[in-house]
């Protein structure tokens, strides 16, 4: 998959008169020189030393040690809150000095954290409590930090992001939507003013000039999209530029259209939700492409979905489920080549045709209407088109800007019978992993890191810190109810629904996709349940729907989106109730995903209970555990009876491991690529 913005290829003007001045604003030269080298992933006993020095880090860094620190700066209180408004201005200002120098010692570093968190309490009304700001000492030393959901992140984040900014150098918050880009830049905007900071943020819409500006300030606010996409437009625009002669390099610069660069270079950045964006995303490659209009290759995909119909599964191809891949048996070999002999020209090489079918049949087989992309009718390039949106299996979230690549974008929109657009030429491509290691300083926060600590040092070298809850989580987490069949589990579900709205307390249901959401929102107006329905094509109020879940009798059906950005406060009465009610409909290929969504009950010491429904026929066991799958279903067929065996719940937990165990190892793979391309195409720049 790949993110797909259209962009001009750069031309070099002719130099300017001799006479002429050769100013180049600094941001040019910072961004020419922001080439900082990526280490590649250590192998053998070079990995075994790399795993050593996390975990002494981890020691080093512990949780205690954050807690302790956090203690001594809520000591500091008293030297603050009784000065004026103009003294604490004085007071901030004067601290911003001292680290734009960057000569700040430790006990600077914690009274600057007390100033800012006096400054919170003065503009916001928000005091950060001591675990938020062990929170916010992890993420200035460079540390991921575990902080559950509705601990208060966002306030957390202002901390080490106004020390980061005294520097003068920048620092990019990066968010998981545009949403929450102007929402956190506009609500927390008045603690960086006040301390002497200016704040942006960057959307879609964005245009150059004022993405200039926003990555002026000294606070950005951005989603990992648009950040990378700038990153590379600049890398595309100054071309191989660096490695010309300085005197000559000014002269081109001063006509080179330098206006059109928008960034200042790479200091540092807090990611929010860094499991989703530095884990679940790090396997999209961001590309950079232009258009390459080519009638025979569009042809060729429409002919290749009519052709894929001939074909048989298991007879012609077999599938396989847990690596989305599909091999011709020589059977369906020879079927290709009777098939398209008459077609000639694109089909007339074998191994061109064999390609082509794949792709069509990889389309038919695993990419499936309302799971992994919808048809939207109102985004097609002209008035009247349909167009194919791929669908976050993550988060449930529509992106309109991204496309397949190889050619399996091409090949849904031939299966759907909508008009294919030619594949684009690429220009830049460079993965999410790669770009995020150019940063000179990097952290990030997230309800549950603890699974990725592993894969979050060896990737990005960032210590995972587990922060305690503000008050003791009471969350009842019953056991999963295993179903042997889809449709008892989905009839369970409902009577399920049904008994918990009885009793008055708001129920939130997260289903891993559009398709699943719309069939149980079906079945609840069957039985005259009234709900409010969140997937990826009821996006437009997430928020006001998410926030609103806790009211009293209130039913929620929402896709993996639900569990990120807004919290769920409960309303009149519900706690005395026993607080919000969680259910998960099948269980997710990632533990911590589950986590997050079972995080949204029981926050800040609120009662709450959660619940997962599974099947033997969900799809985490179907790919992930096929033999025991196919085992089970022998065993008890086709009941609608509930499972009841203990150990029947520990092959979804097998499957799981499975499935993070492959992510992983994919995660790696698009790493050693990123490495392959420095190593072999050296000779193209050190940027592509």
């Amino acid at each position: 998959m790949t993110q797909s913005f259209p962009q001009e290829m750069p031309s070099i003007p002719a130099a300017p008169p001799s006479d002429a001045p050769a100013r180049i604003p600094s941001m040019t030269w910072r961004t020419l020189a922001n080439q900082q080298p990526t280490q590649e992933l250590p192998k053998g006993l070079d990995a075994i030393w790399d795993t050593a020095s996390g975990l002494t880090r981890r020691l080093f860094h512990r949780r205690d040690h954050y807690l302790a620190e956090a203690q001594k700066v809520v000591a500091l209180e008293g030297q603050y809150k009784d000065l004026t408004e103009g003294k604490l201005k004085e007071a901030t200002l004067a601290m911003r000095e001292i680290f734009r120098t960057s000569k700040e010692t430790p006990e600077q570093v914690l009274a600057a954290v007390a100033l800012v968190r006096e400054v919170a309490w003065r503009v916001r009304g928000e005091k950060p409590y001591p675990v938020q700001v062990a929170g916010a000492l992890a993420l200035y030393d460079g540390c991921t930090a575990e902080m559950a959901t509705g601990e208060g992140k966002t306030l957390t984040a202002t901390m080490p992001a106004t020390l980061a900014g005294w520097r003068g150098r920048g620092c990019h918050i990066i968010t998981v939507n545009d949403y929450l880009a102007k929402r956190d830049a506009e609500t927390m905007g008045k603690i960086y003013a006040f301390c002497g900071l200016s704040t942006g943020y960057i959307q879609g819409e964005t245009k150059p000039l004022e993405r200039r500006a926003a990555y002026l300030c000294d606070i950005t606010y951005c989603t990992n999209k648009e950040v990378c996409a700038d990153f590379s437009r600049d890398r595309l625009t100054l071309g191989r530029l660096r490695d010309l002669p300085s005197a000559l390099l000014q002269k081109i610069l001063h006509n080179a259209g330098t206006d059109r660069l928008v960034m200042r270079g790479l200091h540092y950045a807090i990611v929010d939700e860094a499991d989703s964006v530095l884990i679940d995303e790090a396997v999209t490659p961001l590309i950079i492409s232009g258009d390459a209009p080519n009638t025979e290759q569009v042809a060729a995909y429409q002919q290749a979905a009519n052709l894929a119909k001939e074909f048989r599964p298991f007879l012609d191809y077999t599938v396989n489920a847990r690596y989305r891949e599909i091999e011709l048996t020589d059977e369906g070999y020879e079927r290709m080549l009777t098939l398209t002999e008459p077609l000639g020209g694109i089909w007339a090489g074998a191994r061109r045709a064999e390609e082509l079918i794949i792709q069509a049949l990889v389309s038919r087989e695993f990419y499936l209407l309302g799971k992994q992309y919808i048809v939207d009718h109102t985004r097609g390039q002209k008035e009247g088109e349909s167009k194919i949106v791929i669908v976050d299996e993550f988060t449930g979230r529509l992106m309109p800007d991204r496309t397949w690549r190889d050619g399996l974008h091409q090949a849904v929109e031939a299966k759907e019978t909508i008009p294919v657009n030619p594949p684009k030429d690429t220009f830049s491509r460079i993965s999410f992993q790669r770009f995020f290691r150019f940063y000179a300083k990097l952290s990030g926060m997230t309800g549950t890191g603890a699974e990725s600590t592993r894969e979050l040092w060896q990737i990005y070298h960032m210590p995972v810190m587990v922060i305690p809850t503000h008050r003791p989580c009471i969350r009842q987490h019953m056991p999963d109810r295993v179903f042997a069949t889809e449709d008892a589990k989905w009839t369970a579900i409902v009577h399920e629904i049904q008994r918990i709205h009885a009793t008055g307390r708001p129920i939130l249901i997260g289903t891993r996709s559009v398709r699943n959401s719309e069939r149980l929102s079906e079945m609840l107006h069957t039985v005259g349940l009234e709900h409010q329905v969140l997937n990826a094509v009821r996006h437009a109020e997430e928020a006001a729907i998410v926030a609103a879940a806790g009211v009293a009798g209130k039913i929620t059906v929402a896709t993996n989106m639900a569990g990120r950005g807004t919290d769920i406060k409960l309303g009149r009465g519900v706690a005395e109730l026993g607080g919000l009610h969680v259910i998960a409909t099948e269980r997710h290929e990632a533990l911590r995903v589950d986590r997050q969504l079972f995080g949204r009950a029981a926050r800040q010491g609120d009662p709450g209970s959660a619940q997962a429904f599974v099947s033997l026929q969900d799809e985490l066991l179907m790919r992930y555990a096929p033999r025991l799958s196919a085992l089970l279903r022998r065993r008890y067929g086709l009941t609608d009876q509930e499972i009841s065996n203990p150990l029947t719940r520990k092959v979804f937990t097998l499957a799981q491991q499975r499935s993070q165990r492959t992510a992983l190892s994919q995660r790696k793979n698009v790493l050693r690529s990123d490495d392959w391309l420095d190593e072999s195409l050296g000779f193209a720049g050190s940027e592509r």
